[in-house]
């Protein structure tokens, strides 16, 4: 029979029963059956011998059912669940008398994976119940103080959350000044019924200006808002916060706020521009007191920079509260002992501030920026080095880098001699306000200094950025009335130039070496530090405020790029900073941040010889006679005849060499007679017609031959 043919005989004896049993086959579900294999396995029996009941056995995708019937008397009980944890199951094609040792192949034990992991799962159990240690679950009062502190952390860390978002006022700030550029910092803070001016400073022209020796920003757009113009507030007394003062109280007035030093170095710009009644206009601040301007509450904070009595500013607002750190350093250990008011900004963080507006100047700078007080250091190395006199030349603002210079050469017996216009304004400013303390008897005046020997004297003099009209370029080029530089003094350069002043601070130092000086610039490492900000302070700043909203100032764009980074690394959302160009206007809420406008900006040229701007097109003629040259020609036309009388008169600058200029002249002269026998009899000659096609003539020639674009003067005479 067909199923006797399948059936595999049972073993009758123990012997032969590892050698005849069949290994289980192990558990595939899904896989197809390869018919013919000579490897695979035989199926396991289907029928018992020595009387057993043959039972017939199901199949289910490989898997071999076992039946619930009795076999051999003995009944198929179902193992229970908790049983199958704790016992290893047999496998299922075994006959009740085959032992579990008799696996041909035991290193592969036929386990469900499911049986596999609730092994392992309850020998961890039993692992844990064995262990003394073990922690039982968390107390309730343990789940409520872990879910306090995380809200804790959590409104510690955002503060601005506590920012009304129902709050529907706006208000406006737009940069006239400082953005895209190192100095001339301005810009507008404005709502609805209120706006106050921040900062009203100058910037430096670049070489292709010539004649220009400072350039204002463009007041055209406060003009247009002049009528809720409130204030102009000043931060702190450098020119490039102060410069411009004079020449926007000469278009516009307003009440001006501002620390006593930072006034009173302003009311001096007043006295050079005959604006000495303006001074009623002054309102000088107490720090940490909370002024009310228009819709605007506005408290002074003080702040470590290179210049005394620097100021950030908190502006509350009816949108919320604007905090502006200005022109900053944290400097732990300054000169007067006035440390940063971190207090403030730490007190206005945690009360949730709207918007931060921040230095970016040294933003691409890690780490910390040194303290003022290492400078005072390197020059105690350098007095000791130096055989004969000091001259020693730094920005003229830079208060305390000053005095340390003085109490210095004061302690090693030099009497001072302060050479510079602006140096001598603002040192008499500093001593009558107290800042400087030094006595009247260690001064001299220039006309003194070679009454005393080389080694008893310090010249402190202005020049550090080279200035052809400051005093220690005068000085380099021998043109100083008072002071001829000899071999043995030391000139001591306590700056580093401003961006764009590199040329010139290099050619100073190539004149100071040809007049056989010892220069010490940067060859000290210490010889200067920075007034600005470097990367951990500004994450210092950043992190007290926590405001919602950050906006960077101050500095050309990649400065203020790689200060939004900053930001964003010290919590704020990416989405929440704006990066901004002078005259971009920026609408913040208490929701969101976004330009709106642009408004008009630009920079007026001054000549401070006499304190007058210079009109753009000036500006622009000479630096086109600069890299064009100039033609000029002068010649007298008979009216009757229509022909030039005699020859014309050409003379040319910067086009052509000497020695081609005879050749050009008579080349001119041919195009002006060609011209004018080309003139219509009926055209009724005019001077200012013929200058006119002489010019558009020769302008041809010039630029088919020599390819440039000169300023053409023709001056015609008609006889």
């Amino acid at each position: 029979m067909e199923e006797n043919k399948k059936e595999s005989s049972t073993p009758t004896n123990n012997s032969n029963n590892n050698t005849n049993e069949t290994k289980p086959r192990r558990d595939r579900p899904e896989r197809p059956k390869r018919a013919g294999n000579p490897h695979r396995r035989p199926k396991a029996p289907t029928q018992l011998e020595n009387g057993n009941k043959v039972v017939t056995e199901k199949e289910i995708n490989g898997n071999v059912i076992v039946p619930d019937k009795d076999i051999d008397g003995n009944k198929k009980t179902p193992e229970k669940k908790n049983h199958e944890k704790r016992t290893t199951q047999k496998p299922k094609n075994s006959t009740p008398n085959s032992k579990q040792k008799s696996n041909p192949h035991p290193k592969k034990p036929n386990l469900n994976p499911n049986q596999n992991k609730n092994k392992n799962k309850n020998s961890g159990n039993k692992n844990r119940r064995n262990n003394k240690n073990a922690m039982g679950p968390l107390s309730t009062e343990l789940k409520d103080a872990l879910v306090e502190n995380r809200t804790a952390n959590d409104d510690r860390m955002n503060p601005w959350r506590q920012v009304d978002v129902s709050n529907k006022n706006k208000i406006r700030f737009t940069p006239l000044g400082g953005l895209g550029e190192i100095g001339g910092n301005m810009a507008v803070l404005e709502d609805e019924d209120t706006a106050i001016v921040i900062d009203v400073g100058m910037s430096f022209p670049d070489e292709t200006m010539h004649g220009v020796d400072i350039l204002v920003p463009d007041f055209t757009y406060l003009h247009s808002i002049k009528d809720k113009i409130k204030a102009v507030i000043i931060t702190h007394a450098h020119e490039d916060h102060i410069g411009a003062v004079p020449y926007l109280f000469k278009e516009l007035k307003f009440p001006i706020y501002g620390t006593p030093l930072a006034l009173t170095m302003i009311e001096n710009k007043f006295n050079e521009h005959k604006l000495k009644d303006d001074v009623k206009y002054f309102n000088y601040i107490s720090k940490r007191k909370i002024y009310d301007i228009g819709t605007f509450k506005i408290e002074f904070m003080h702040m470590t920079h290179s210049i005394v009595d620097a100021c950030g500013l908190a502006i509350q607002t009816k949108a919320g509260t604007i905090l502006h750190t200005a022109d900053f350093k944290i400097d732990h250990t300054p000169i007067d002992g006035l440390t940063t008011d971190l207090h403030r900004f730490a007190h206005y963080g945690a009360k949730g501030v709207l918007c931060l507006f921040s230095d970016s100047t040294n933003s691409h700078n890690p780490g910390f920026t040194k303290s003022e007080a290492l400078v005072g250091k390197t020059f105690d190395t350098l007095f000791d080095l130096a055989k004969g006199r000091v001259i020693m030349s730094t920005f003229s603002s830079n208060t305390h880098r000053i005095f340390q210079a003085m109490v210095r050469g004061v302690a090693v017996g030099r009497k001072l001699c302060v050479i510079g216009r602006s140096m001598e304004r603002n040192i008499e400013i500093a001593r009558r306000l107290g800042y400087v303390d030094i006595p009247d008897k260690n001064f001299i005046e220039p006309h003194e200094v070679n009454r005393y020997p080389d080694e008893e004297v310090l010249v402190v003099t202005t020049g550090s950025q080279g200035e052809e009209m400051a005093a220690l370029s005068r000085m380099a080029t021998d043109e100083h009335r008072h002071i001829k530089l000899k071999p043995t003094d030391t000139v001591i350069i306590s700056a580093h130039a401003i961006p764009g002043n590199e040329g010139s601070v290099s050619s100073l130092m190539n004149k100071l070496m040809k007049a056989g000086v010892t220069v010490r610039y940067k060859d000290f490492e210490n010889i200067h530090v920075s007034g600005h900000a470097s990367q951990e302070e500004q994450k210092l700043i950043l992190r007290l405020s926590q405001p919602k909203f950050f906006l960077p100032v101050h500095g050309e764009y990649n400065h203020i790029a790689k200060h939004a980074k900053t930001g964003v690394s010290c919590g704020v959302n990416e989405r929440n900073i704006l990066l901004m160009s002078d005259g971009d206007q920026v609408e913040i809420t208490s929701k969101y941040v976004k330009k709106v406008k642009t408004v008009k900006t630009g920079k007026s040229y001054i000549d401070n010889q006499n304190n007058k701007e210079i009109k753009a097109d000036i500006v622009n003629d000479r630096q086109k006679m600069a890299d064009e040259g100039v033609v000029t020609i002068s010649l007298q036309i008979n009216k009757s005849t229509r022909k030039v009388v005699d020859k014309a008169v050409v003379n040319t600058h910067g086009l052509i060499p000497i020695k081609e200029a005879k050749r050009f002249s008579h080349e001119i002269e041919n195009i002006i007679e060609t011209l004018l026998l080309n003139l219509k009899e009926d055209e009724t000659l005019s001077v200012k017609s013929i200058q006119e096609e002489i010019r558009m003539a020769v302008r041809k020639h010039i630029v088919r031959t020599k390819r440039q674009y000169p300023i053409i003067t023709p001056t015609v005479f008609l006889t």
